[in-house]
């Protein structure tokens, strides 16, 4: 997890953001591997943000930027979305916005625009287009880095996860959750796989480097199968439509309630 001192070092940075750019930050989370449960002992802290401007900023004819981004230090890595890029991302069912409000580590939510956007996740999730970031992902990530009888097998996380988040979406059990444990749990298709995953994943918590080893069969023969089959599955998900007026109108109350 995340250490009460880091907590609070983001949130003095979260704060300087706002004072700098003029902006509230109503959510911060955790996105990358320590929210997934697999860090390294120097991984990053993968720090995103919603935030929203006042509201004469969205009173004007020009095109504004809508992230707020700040390089690397400490470890630290911050990035931003404004209100309504992210409203926007969340009418097409965007995973990453999803799994970013349903991370295991908060470092800032203030007011209710976070907890709107979760309410509203089941009128807004769309397991196709879900369906299709995972697998795409999944694919990338195979070509680029499994193939052959030598590979990188730290990569093994970043194909099962979005290929097992491809199962849970199969399986109807709604947006993908962050937590790689509660993949495998629920969605991995034998105890032999599982097994062979926590003993990776056991070695990766422990801080070995897990760089080129030789192709882990029961993993290997899991994922090749499966990127055939769920290829066919892409376009067998529902696509739902999306009511744009409530997204208005969390928008519109946002506005009033932070800036009043």
């Amino acid at each position: 997890m995340v250490s009460d001192a880091i907590k609070a070092t983001v949130q003095q940075k979260l704060l300087e953001i706002e004072r700098q750019e003029n902006v509230c930050i109503f959510y911060a989370c955790e996105s990358g591997s320590r929210a997934w449960g697999f860090p390294s002992a120097d991984s990053d802290y993968d720090v995103r943000f919603l935030y929203i401007h006042p509201r004469d900023w969205y009173l004007s004819i020009e095109d504004r930027r809508d992230v707020i981004e700040r390089p690397l230090v400490e470890n630290i890595d911050l990035s931003g979305w404004e209100i309504r890029k992210a409203l926007r991302l969340f009418r097409k069912s965007n995973p990453p916005l999803l799994e970013w409000l349903c991370s295991p580590i908060i470092y800032q939510q203030k007011f209710c625009g976070a907890d709107k956007l979760r309410n509203l996740m089941p009128t807004f999730y769309s397991p196709r287009n879900c369906f299709h970031h995972y697998l795409h992902m999944a694919e990338g990530n195979f070509r680029e880095y499994l193939r052959g009888e030598t590979v990188r097998v730290k990569k093994y996380f970043y194909v099962l996860r979005p290929l097992l988040g491809c199962r849970w979406i199969e399986a109807g059990l709604g947006p993908v959750p962050m937590e790689f444990g509660a993949l495998v749990e629920k969605v991995a298709s034998s105890d032999l796989l599982k097994k062979e995953i926590f003993s990776l994943f056991k070695r990766k918590q422990s801080g070995q480097e897990l760089d080129f080893e030789p192709r882990i069969p029961a993993i290997g023969d899991f994922i090749e199968s499966e990127l055939e089959r769920l290829k066919k599955q892409a376009d067998q998900q529902p696509l739902l439509p999306s009511p744009d007026d409530k997204l208005d109108e969390l928008f519109r109350e946002s506005l009033i309630e932070i800036w009043k």
